[in-house]
């Protein structure tokens, strides 16, 4: 069995706020894209912690994947009990949503939000229980993957790990990508 594990930042850290923001079929498309590559090696399970923006993204594109890989599967496991406890209702019902389509969901922590030294331990599990990573980060632009990364960072000092990031330049590529089909389509 191989894993990846996908994270990278949330919704408010890149300024979207709705489940229909344009951008976020761009940052599908390069998960997917990325996940595709991985896809050659066997990796058949997807390792998410359910946190909104990036990895619920991916958790769709995962979806869609299934249709055409019936073997991949995607696991959710959140750093504490109730991470959603103090979302909106609108993102409860979309975690909910996709909890109830995941192939296994738990939390590391049996117990709720302590301190951010459960994050912490969700990411080194996250990396020592996964073979790769996509992680959507850009050093230009500081958020919360910027912890992922650094761990990541020292464990690959150690060890064999492959780590795919996708930034903002990677992103923008394919936005012009996908202009460029629409314009040479009219």
């Amino acid at each position: 069995m191989s894993v990846v594990a996908i994270t990278g930042y949330k919704n408010y850290e890149l300024g979207i706020s709705k489940n229909n923001d344009p951008a976020i079929s761009y940052i599908k498309m390069a998960i997917k894209k990325n996940y595709f590559l991985l896809l050659k090696k066997d990796m058949n399970w997807v390792l998410i912690s359910g946190q909104l923006g990036i990895e619920m993204w991916a958790a769709e594109v995962v979806f869609d994947l299934q249709l055409e890989h019936p073997d991949l599967k995607l696991a959710i496991l959140t750093p504490f009990l109730n991470q959603e406890k103090n979302w909106n209702e609108t993102n409860k019902e979309y975690y909910e949503t996709i909890c109830m389509q995941s192939d296994f969901v738990e939390s590391i922590s049996q117990k709720e939000y302590e301190s951010p030294e459960q994050f912490r331990q969700k990411n080194i599990l996250f990396i020592e229980k996964s073979n790769a990573s996509i992680v959507v980060y850009d050093t230009e632009r500081d958020g919360s993957p910027k912890f992922y990364m650094d761990l990541v960072k020292r464990y690959q000092e150690k060890h064999e790990y492959e780590c795919r990031m996708i930034t903002f330049h990677d992103l923008q590529l394919i936005v012009e990508e996908e202009q460029e089909k629409t314009r040479d389509f009219y």
